[in-house]
């Protein structure tokens, strides 16, 4: 994989789980990391504290991504360390909880939208500017399984906001083509270590998923880390409008 020696990159969520494994495998590859986190203030001081230690630059950003002027004072805050952004990973997210559709309130539906894609929208919009000045920059978004298949019993507005990431990642990649931006997904599927299954996933049901799936264990972190590390370096050149999915093969689209 080609260096990323003085790349900028900006992760959302950046500071636990999925989010904190790819920021460090982006510093590990020579990024200048910006840590975005909401509430996980102690863990995004940690991961900078450890990748200051190995040599590498690294700081931390707090904001509700739910918020539009939170992301705007984010990007604001932002440009007066950077004139432009080679790295974009849209990873904050979350189930928020288990519903039907015949029990789910119009407020939870309207959370689910807000945290999975109304962050989406905001950071990827005020994003846009800095991405056209590095002249060739990438945007990787955190899609899931989920938005292949429908998800487990309870998560169908979150499945339905995933299923809207890839479509817009596709959408997205033609839009910003002509700018040098490439736009790409990954779709993870059982990611042991990642805050989504501790919360929202029994261990009988991670026993039942990684009894189906056929390389016979579940995902790491660091599968996910790596996969984005890809999509963010400078190998996949005309790899656009793509979405990975790192699942041990229980789906193959």
């Amino acid at each position: 994989m080609n260096s990323l020696k003085g790349k900028r990159a900006l992760v959302t969520g950046g500071a636990s789980g999925i989010g904190a494994a790819v920021t460090r495998e982006l510093a590990s590859l020579g990024a200048v990391v910006a840590i975005h986190y909401h509430s996980s203030v102690k863990k995004a001081e940690q991961i900078v504290s450890e990748i200051q230690a190995s040599g590498q630059e690294a700081f931390a950003f707090q904001a509700d991504l739910t918020s539009e002027s939170e992301v705007k004072r984010l990007f604001s805050c932002l440009r007066e360390k950077w004139d432009a952004l080679d790295i974009l990973v849209n990873n904050a997210g979350d189930l928020v909880g288990r519903h039907s559709l015949e029990e789910m309130d119009t407020e939870f539906y309207r959370r689910v939208w807000q945290v999975n894609l109304d962050s989406f929208f905001f950071v990827t919009r005020e994003a846009i500017p800095l991405l056209k000045k590095a002249k060739e920059a990438s945007i990787v978004n955190l899609a899931s399984l989920a938005g292949r298949k429908g998800g487990h019993a309870g998560s169908i507005m979150y499945s339905a906001a995933k299923g809207a990431i890839l479509t817009l990642t596709r959408s997205l990649s033609t839009e910003l083509a002509p700018f040098g931006i490439r736009v790409n997904a990954v779709a993870p599927g059982l990611i042991l270590g990642s805050r989504f299954h501790e919360i929202h996933t029994t261990e009988e049901s991670k026993r039942q998923t990684i009894a189906t799936i056929p390389l016979g264990r579940a995902g790491t972190c660091e599968d996910v880390a790596r996969a984005v590390a890809f999509l963010a370096s400078e190998y996949n050149g005309f790899i656009t409008g793509a979405t990975l999915d790192i699942n041990g093969g229980v789906y193959m689209a």
